[in-house]
C-alpha cells in the first residue's frame, strides 16, 4: 500500500510487523503487545547501558520506525546508565511487566538480543556486546 510514495516509510510497518513475528516465535507465540513492551524495553535498556556514541551506531543499524521506538525518551547526559550489570539490566525490562510479571526474564532478554543478532550487521552486533559488562554478554549468544 503506498501512502507517502516513498518505499522507506511506507513498508516501515510491514518491517516492525516482521520483527514482532520473529520474536512471538522465539517466545512460543507470546501475543503481540507481549512482543512489542518486551522489544521497546529491550531496545531502551541497550541504548542506556551504551555510551552515546554507541548508542547511535546501534541506532543508525535499526528499521526506521523501530529506530524511532529506540530513541523515544533517550536522554543522552545520563548516558551510560548505572549499575550496568546483569541484574540491573533484565530488573529494568522485568519493571515494565509489573502487571504481567515474565515467567523468565533472562531467556526473554535473550531471545531480544538473538532477533538483534540475526537482523543487524555482524560488527554492530560485535560492538555492541563487547560494550557491555562481561555479566551481561552470556545474554548475547
Amino acid at each position: 500500500m503506498k501512502v507517502t510514495g516513498l518505499s522507506a516509510i511506507d513498508h516501515a510497518p510491514q518491517i516492525v510487523a516482521e520483527w514482532l513475528n520473529d520474536l512471538e516465535y522465539r517466545l512460543d507465540n507470546k501475543d503481540r503487545s507481549h512482543a512489542y513492551l518486551l522489544l521497546r524495553t529491550t531496545l531502551h535498556a541497550i541504548r542506556d547501558f551504551l555510551t552515546t556514541a554507541e548508542a547511535a551506531d546501534l541506532g543508525a543499524q535499526l528499521p526506521v520506525l523501530l529506530r524511532g521506538i529506540y530513541y523515544d525518551g533517550f536522554v543522552p547526559s545520563r548516558q551510560p546508565a548505572h549499575p550496568r550489570n546483569r541484574d540491573a539490566f533484565v530488573g529494568r525490562v522485568a519493571e515494565a511487566f509489573a502487571d504481567r510479571p515474565l515467567d523468565d526474564p533472562e531467556a526473554e532478554v535473550a531471545a531480544v538480543f538473538d532477533l538483534l543478532h540475526e537482523r543487524i550487521s555482524e560488527g554492530e552486533y560485535r560492538q555492541v556486546t563487547q560494550a557491555m559488562r562481561h555479566s551481561l554478554r552470556s545474554l548475547l549468544a
